[in-house]
């Protein structure tokens, strides 16, 4: 799509008459910044549109090593679904008890997502991911050595904090790290490290799953120290965020990294000129009306204060959209019941009338590779085909999935006895095809939506609060997953998450606007005051 009809085709709202249009030879300030708009910005050339640059391999690497992280998160998911099955047989626990172990992660890392937004804003991204890939660290060794029930939850608690700190903290850092054009691909890796992560946790379960009840599920959860512990070391070749350090008055270094991650040293040097107008401007409250209490003069003392009042209490109209938008496309990540379908697959499959072990961890393992092979395919068109368009896209596609499911699924329920082929094997067409679709759309998106729509003074924590409601989704959504399936049969359940993944197109159609090929300090113009589409 060119990218002159971008406010025709790529917005879906359109711009009030009395904002900046998105031109391309406009700079970044005039097109999107409610902070620099009205100074001198106005009379650069546009730093966000290069003549069709490859990826840069600074950026790039950044990006890998941030990402990396999410492989933890991935791997739990992965594994646990197999573990679960041995964990029951060994400890002799129920079935809710099950559904607490599973769900108890997501609800933990709340405590993680609620406080990584201050803790970056504080020491800044890099060391925020080191403090994510230690948690996850200790909780790893605390679940390998697990006795009991209860020493195995204590081990899903720190895991669970360490996981939190990991959703918000990673997207984040790349984004605000990569280059526009690039930013889709580069903050989907995220994303990407999830599935190879839970492609990994399949694996796991496979190879040590003939081994002895009492052992296999301790060395399938212990073996994430290994990635933990890399990724710990790997952040000590990471560069700092260069807008933190622009935060922190620290522009001899954030020129640095600019420069790295540019084409060139003089693009380096007007994207740090951008960020440096925007950051003044936006953390002082010049146009904001907030209070010398509430931000400092000096950029180089500030830590976030003042954050939560804005983000709650005295929102305006475009960070109140912006909150809309980034808790919506989270809530309903979750609310879509991938999570809860990825950890209770086997218990899926054998409800889809696969009842050998060995085959239903067989099954789980190409249901992973499927996953990885389409939420890759989306970071790839995600920078060509915009935000919107994938996000439909995948949530029409797992409304379809889930129908089909649910009714395969009560299908088997209601004439089992005949264990008929083709509808098993529809049934696991359909699950792999749920994820699929959840790959090319909500998986891989809402990490790049929800960390860069917020202006800079409100990223950290503004994502720290949309990924808190990710997280306490993806939990209630695990722990209830078996008992609301068992009262109103799986069938039923997936009818009922494909009437949610119908709602969702409809509020990723009204509500959020596309962001594909915009700095971030041009964004937050897309949330002004806007008309609906006829």
């Amino acid at each position: 799509m060119e990218e002159n009809s971008a406010e025709e085709h790529h917005y879906y709202y359109p711009l009030p008459a009395s904002a900046p249009k998105a031109d391309s030879n406009l700079s970044d300030a005039e097109k999107g910044g409610t902070c620099a708009e009205e100074n001198s910005l106005h009379n650069k050339p546009s730093t966000s549109q290069s003549n069709n640059p490859g990826i840069n391999k600074y950026a790039l690497g950044g990006a890998i090593l941030a990402s990396t992280n999410s492989i933890l998160l991935g791997y739990d998911i992965g594994v646990m679904s197999g573990a679960a099955l041995f964990i029951r047989q060994d400890l002799k626990i129920t079935s809710v008890q099950v559904e607490i172990l599973v769900g108890c992660l997501n609800v933990c890392s709340l405590i993680g997502s609620l406080a990584s937004g201050k803790t970056s804003d504080l020491i800044g991204r890099r060391y925020t991911i080191m403090i994510a890939a230690a948690t996850f660290l200790i909780g790893a060794i605390l679940m390998g050595l697990a006795p009991s029930f209860l020493f195995l939850m204590v081990g899903r608690v720190v895991a669970g904090i360490g996981v939190g700190y990991s959703l918000m903290i990673s997207p984040v850092y790349v984004a605000e790290l990569s280059p526009a054009l690039t930013r889709g691909l580069l903050t989907s890796l995220p994303e990407v490290f999830i599935s190879v992560g839970i492609l990994l946790g399949y694996v796991s379960n496979y190879a040590f799953s003939s081994l002895p009840n009492d052992i296999n599920w301790r060395i399938m959860l212990g073996v994430a120290v290994f990635p933990a512990f890399a990724v710990a070391l790997g952040v000590l070749a990471m560069p700092e965020s260069p807008r933190w350090l622009v935060v922190k008055g620290r522009y001899e270094e954030a020129k640095q990294v600019l420069i790295r991650t540019s084409e060139n040293k003089g693009e380096a040097e007007l994207r740090l000129a951008e960020i440096q107008e925007a950051a003044s401007a936006s953390i002082t409250g010049k146009d904001k009306g907030c209070s010398s209490s509430d931000s400092p003069n000096n950029s180089g003392t500030w830590h976030g204060q003042g954050v939560w009042k804005e983000l709650l209490v005295t929102p305006t109209r475009p960070v109140f959209r912006i909150l809309v938008a980034a808790i919506g496309v989270n809530f309903f990540m979750q609310a879509s019941g991938n999570d809860a379908v990825i950890y209770y697959s086997p218990e899926v499959f054998k409800e889809a009338g696969i009842v050998n072990e060995k085959q239903l961890v067989g099954v789980t393992i190409i249901m992973g590779i499927t996953k990885t092979c389409f939420v890759l395919i989306s970071a790839m068109f995600m920078d060509r085909f915009g935000r919107r368009p994938m996000l439909m896209l995948g949530s029409c596609g797992m409304a379809m999935s889930l129908f089909l499911l649910g009714f395969g699924c009560t299908f088997l329920k209601l004439y089992g006895d005949t264990h008929d082929g083709l509808v098993i094997a529809l049934c696991v067409v359909a699950v792999c095809a749920t994820v699929s679709f959840f790959s090319i759309g909500l998986g891989p998106t809402t990490w790049v939506y929800s960390s860069e729509i917020f202006p800079l003074r409100l990223r950290a924590q503004g994502s720290s609060l949309a990924i808190s409601v990710n997280r306490v989704v993806s939990g209630v959504v695990s722990m209830t997953f078996l008992s609301v399936s068992e009262a109103i049969t799986f069938g039923g359940m997936f009818f009922v998450l494909g009437g949610v993944m119908v709602c969702a197109t409809f509020f990723f159609y009204y509500f959020l606007p596309e962001t594909k090929g915009k700095n971030l300090e041009e964004i937050e113009a897309l949330f002004e005051d806007q008309t609906r589409p006829v």
